[in-house]
Formats: structure tokens, sequence, C-alpha cells
């Protein structure tokens, strides 16, 4: 007579996820609310307020705001609460400056691309395009970054991929608000990359460059008023 197999065992139920600590909480939702324009520069922000909206105590709230006031994004005021700092026209300068230095070296590099960085790039296009027609301009600022990002990383250069990932927040900041100052600027940007990626293609690391210089600099040139 055959036997029945025995039941298999019940699994252990898995252990309970834990949320994140409090003060995490709070940074993340006041660090994404900034970068995406939600709040605004100039904008103040009260530990009350703050504290409702993500339902905690005061206490995380005083530890995230500090955390963001280190990072550049806030300036505290002593029982009034927390000033959102706009992008100053000399941030915007500076972080161009330094993402023409690290780009013109890191698309000249990837030359010949290799197939995964063009497959890459061609995603992330597709993906520009498809933000674009939706207007999320948050998801399409964090896109176009990441196809930059993807050419810095080709470079191979794991000191140089960090330093241009130190400038990730401010890049995504400023995306969104060139994006909305100039809402024309977007279909030009998705251009500019498609033409990024052909030079890629072709092998032409001086048209490459090229056009790395004219699209970040067009940026600067907002910054000084110099666009209208």
């Amino acid at each position: 007579m055959p036997v029945a197999p025995a039941p298999a065992p019940t699994p252990a139920p898995s252990p309970p996820v834990k949320p994140p600590p409090a003060a995490e909480r709070v940074y993340a939702h006041v660090k994404q609310a900034v970068l995406d324009r939600r709040y605004e520069g100039g904008t103040l922000l009260t530990e009350g307020g703050l504290a409702d909206a993500v339902g905690v105590s005061r206490t995380p709230v005083r530890e995230a705001l500090l955390r963001l006031e280190a990072e550049g994004l806030l300036k505290l005021y002593p029982k009034k609460g927390a000033l959102v700092l706009p992008v100053s026209a000399q941030e915007i300068a500076d972080v161009v400056e330094t993402r023409l230095l690290v780009e013109e070296h890191a698309v000249r590099r990837a030359v010949p691309a290799p197939e995964p960085l063009v497959t890459r790039l061609e995603e992330l296009l597709e993906e520009q395009r498809r933000h674009a027609a939706t207007g999320d301009l948050a998801a399409l600022a964090v896109s176009d970054r990441c196809f930059h990002a993807e050419i810095v990383r080709n470079a191979g250069n794991a000191i140089l991929a960090r330093l241009y990932d130190q400038l990730r927040d401010r890049q995504l900041r400023m995306g969104v608000a060139v994006m909305h100052a100039q809402p024309d600027r977007v279909a030009k940007n998705i251009a500019e990359h498609t033409e990024i990626l052909d030079a890629l293609r072709a092998g032409d690391a001086d048209g490459a460059a090229s056009v790395v210089r004219r699209h970040v600099g067009w940026v600067r040139s907002l910054a000084r008023g110099e666009v209208r």
C-alpha cells in the first residue's frame, strides 16, 4: 500500500519589516519635496506642520532639518522654522562648470561606445519621451540626470563617478526648476540627448563633446539671464 507523502512543513512567518526611524522619514519627505519643487525656494517650513504631515513628534523633525541644513537645502531660524533655500545663480554656475569638466572628458572616453552603454542610453531616451508626454517633470529630471551619469560611469574612473554623484541632488533640483521656467526646453533636451547618442554611435568624440558643451552650457547662460 503506497505511503502518502508527509505534508510540507509550514514556512516560518517572515519577520515584520521595521519602518525607518522617524527622523529618516521626515528627512526623506522634506528632501524629496524640495527636490521636486513641492516645497519651493522661499517656503518657510514649521516643525509642527512637518510633524503633522509625517505623523511624528517634533524631536525627529529637528534632527532631520539639521541634516538638510548641512546639505545646503534649508536655513534654520530658531522658533520660526526652516526656510527652503532657492537655487542661486552662483550655485548653478558652479555645478555647470564641474559638469562640463567631468562630462566632456567622460564622453570622449566613451568612444567607441560599447553596446551596453548605447542600449542603456536608448532606454533612458525613451523613458524621457514618456515622462515628457505625461508632463512628469520631476521624473523627467531624474531620467535626464541618469542619462549623463551613465556616460560618466562608463569612463571607468570611480573617483570621477563619485564626484559626479555628489552633484546629484543639486542637478535634480536645478533640472526641475529649469524645465518649469523654460517648458520648451524639454523637447530641446531630448533632441540634444539624441545628438549625443548619435555621435557616440558614429564614434565621433569631438562631435559628442561639442554637443555636451552646448547642452550643459545652456543652463549657465540661463542663470546669467542670457536666455529669454
